[in-house]
């Protein structure tokens, strides 16, 4: 098993407390062995990160880090349903982007998110993705990450 919050470490992150839903529904979802999560928003201690649409307000480097906050907040989900050190495959990564008209760099977005993945769990990191530009996203955030995981 991986020492999810030592690979953390490694990278000076730490695995957040999970924040409370906006609205009607829950962090994460486990059945059987496979574990969904919510959409999860780039939330800092109660409060978004940064807004805007990424391309005018927010570079894609900005994004990036974003996306890493989403990952860790959908582990803090997934923490909530199973504890993370018991993953042991992401199974899909599915990265919203809140662009600008005309941005195409979404799959650039969405590797915050995927690398950290990576860094954590090696090749068992490395899962199917989509990264999609939307119109709008909730709090007018740039950016929120869905997982799903595989644990033990």
């Amino acid at each position: 098993m991986t020492d999810v919050r030592a690979k953390l470490a490694e990278k000076g992150l730490v695995l957040p407390v999970s924040s409370k839903p906006l609205a009607a529904y829950v962090p994460a979802v486990r059945t059987g062995n496979i574990v969904f999560t919510a959409g999860q928003l780039p939330m800092v201690d109660g409060a978004i990160a940064k807004t805007g649409k990424v391309g005018a307000d927010v570079t894609v480097e900005e994004a990036y880090e974003l996306a890493k906050i989403c990952a860790l907040n959908a582990l803090s989900a997934v923490e909530l349903v199973a504890p993370v050190d018991s993953i042991v495959k992401v199974v899909r990564i599915v990265c919203y982007v809140n662009g600008a008209p005309g941005f195409i760099s979404q799959p650039a977005v969405a590797n915050g998110a995927s690398e950290l993945f990576m860094h954590i769990w090696g090749d068992a990191g490395v899962a199917a993705r989509s990264a999609l530009g939307v119109a709008e996203l909730p709090l007018n955030s740039p950016v929120e990450v869905e997982l799903t995981v595989e644990v033990k």
